[in-house]
């Protein structure tokens, strides 16, 4: 068996991190939809995955205040 590194370990999250995911998209321009993405280039795949980084970043950093 395979070791799948992008599982959800919080199952209830999974809804709340694809809204967020699609927010971030939007929010970088990238045209995500539900399902199969495999049509992203690496770029717009990462300006997604880097925008919610940021914003977790932010976020952590504001709860430190």
């Amino acid at each position: 068996m395979a070791n799948r590194s992008n599982r959800t370990l919080v199952p209830e999250a999974k809804a709340g991190l694809n809204q967020f995911k699609m927010e971030s998209a939007r929010e970088v321009g990238v045209n995500l939809k539900e399902g199969y993405n495999g049509d992203l280039t690496s770029r717009e795949a990462g300006s997604v995955g880097g925008n919610m980084v940021k914003k977790m970043v932010e976020a952590y950093e504001q709860g430190l205040k």
